[in-house]
């Protein structure tokens, strides 16, 4: 009963969203913006890359975000230029991506080679596969407590980078490195990028992650701009609280980003950069509490311009109230749920897509 009426639910509110009113025809001097998707949006369907692209093809999409090495079948040359051919064959552009690189962070694999080695193999799985950049993170929040603290994991990573520009260079892929999942704030990815070399080192601009480091999504865009080569997209609702704030990731649409002045932001301060919907639905709201003290023992030097910014943000949202299975909590959820999980990463991103063409008039294949 439960399954049901969430299908229901949620049935009805991707039906909303195909409804919407047809887009005007984009003005002249607006700049075409690629949309497309980074794989993690629908993980639950544990496809592989030809199913990706077929997915993407389908919703007459422009890119596609491979997020992880394990999304290809194989790391063969010919298995990778079959990929790269059917891309081509369907006009989507690609770009790769890996997970963890920092050596010291709590989220690296460290069962695995050595972080030098699974850079490289990342850098020539990108260039196998067509793409001219490839996506990956430092770390968690997790990082930003205890020792060795998140400086040092920000020097190991810089060390990291710059022992491989001659690979990334030869292969023409730009390394791109996501602000993850409250590792860093904007001003702490930038100093990566300079110091290793924004010559083959720039931004996978995510626009969710903010949140987790109470940062304005329109103060991590307009610091990291110049270095933008890819994005993560995805909306919040961001409101306050008894002891500060929370945050919660939402479709596009749903949260209080204001995204037709986000966007109109991002196409004249990163031309020509793909706009990839990363929508993950299915977890709680993120407790921000900073009117505790012992909270900003982790943001030491936060500007106070900044976090204002963050609060004026607060007070303009307000809790998400809408129908959503919560996945990504302790413990295992009942196999019942498993296809209203799959449905709802599916409806979630595809009335994503919708709210992306009709209200941000962003996309350029489905206009065909």
């Amino acid at each position: 009963m439960l399954r049901r009426r969430f299908l229901q639910t949620i049935s009805a509110a991707a039906a909303t969203a195909v409804a919407a009113p047809a887009a005007p025809a984009p003005a002249p001097d607006v700049t075409p913006v690629r949309l497309g998707f980074d794989t993690y949006s629908i993980r639950a369907f544990r496809w592989k890359a030809p199913q990706f692209l077929e997915y993407a093809a389908g919703l007459k999409l422009d890119a596609i975000q491979f997020s992880d090495l394990a999304d290809y079948e194989s790391h063969d040359r010919a298995y990778l230029q079959k990929v790269k051919d059917q891309a081509a064959r369907l006009n989507l552009a690609v770009d790769s991506g890996m997970g963890c690189i920092c050596p010291s962070s709590k989220a690296f694999r460290k069962n695995g080679p050595p972080a030098r080695e699974q850079l490289i193999e990342g850098l020539r799985i990108a260039h196998d596969v067509g793409a001219k950049v490839m996506r990956c993170y430092m770390g968690t929040s997790a990082d930003r407590i205890g020792l060795p603290g998140i400086e040092v994991h920000m020097e190991n990573t810089i060390k990291l980078f710059q022992s491989v520009r001659n690979q990334a260079l030869d292969y023409g892929v730009k390394i791109a490195l996501e602000n993850h999942s409250g590792d860093m704030q904007a001003r702490e990815v930038k100093t990566i990028i300079e110091e290793s070399g924004k010559d083959f080192v720039g931004s996978n601009l995510d626009t969710g992650n903010p949140i987790w480091v109470v940062e304005d999504p329109f103060v991590t865009l307009e610091t990291l701009a110049p270095y933008v080569v890819t994005s993560h997209m995805r909306d919040s609702a961001v409101f306050e609280t008894a002891n500060g704030a929370a945050g919660q990731w939402v479709a596009m649409g749903d949260g209080n980003i204001d995204y037709v002045k986000f966007v109109a932001e991002f196409r004249r301060l990163c031309p020509n950069i793909s706009m990839h919907l990363e929508i993950i639905t299915g977890r709680p709201p993120t407790r921000l509490p900073y009117l505790e003290t012992d909270f900003w023992k982790v943001f030491p030097k936060m500007p106070a311009w900044e976090f204002a910014r963050f609060v004026a943000l607060a007070k303009s949202g307000h809790p998400f109230m809408g129908a959503m299975v919560v996945e990504d909590v302790p413990g295992t959820h009942p196999e019942i749920m498993t296809s209203a999980l799959k449905e709802q990463q599916r409806i979630d991103l595809e009335r994503s897509f919708e709210y992306c063409k009709k209200k941000l008039n962003v996309g350029i294949n489905w206009r065909a």
